[in-house]
């Protein structure tokens, strides 16, 4: 009795081992969901893929969120040879994503600071003339986040050209906001 005791035993802690093992794969296979979606519009997050690792172009500050825009390598390149100052367009294949947190302030810091709190939506843009030529051939997209589900979900009202019309008062900058700023 004893032996099938240890069997029992080393079983329940095979089977606790798999049980966790399935629960932590499930955890990574929602982290990876979010490349899985596409914009009611037909854009991909799996475009932006890697965008995490972008380099910072800008930040600001809304009332309600803090923003951090990246870039993919081509943007990036193209705004060090002085695109958009220059008059030149950004290369096809640029992408930019403004990445945005609510915010809290800092309990930490002794001076008063706003810090990133839960994050709120990656809004993406990409360079694509041929897919978006209603919009200057740039497409838009907004993916939103939603912390206690830990979960990204394409916004429905995010069509390919959702961010154009705002977009459109900076059309000698290509219609891109945010200059490459200095460092």
């Amino acid at each position: 009795m004893h032996a099938s005791l240890k069997y029992l035993s080393a079983t329940a802690g095979c089977a606790a081992l798999l049980i966790s093992a399935v629960v932590v794969a499930g955890s990574v296979e929602t982290s990876t969901d979010k490349y899985k979606l596409v914009s009611p519009s037909g854009i991909k997050f799996a475009d932006f893929k890697g965008y995490e690792d972008w380099s910072v172009v800008s930040s600001a500050r809304t009332d309600d969120v803090l923003k951090v825009i990246v870039a993919n390598p081509e943007m990036i390149k193209a705004y060090k040879s002085g695109i958009p100052g220059n008059g030149k367009p950004f290369p096809e294949g640029s992408k930019i994503a403004k990445l945005q947190w609510k915010f809290k302030k800092s309990t930490e810091a002794p001076f008063v600071v706003d810090v990133p709190d839960t994050f709120a939506q990656a809004f993406v843009i990409e360079k694509d003339s041929k897919r978006f030529p209603n919009s200057a051939g740039w497409g838009y997209a907004v993916f939103n986040y939603d912390s206690a589900a830990d979960k990204f979900s394409p916004d429905e009202k995010s069509l390919s050209d959702c961010g154009h019309a705002c977009h459109t008062v900076v059309k000698a900058k290509d219609y891109i906001f945010h200059p490459y700023q200095k460092r």
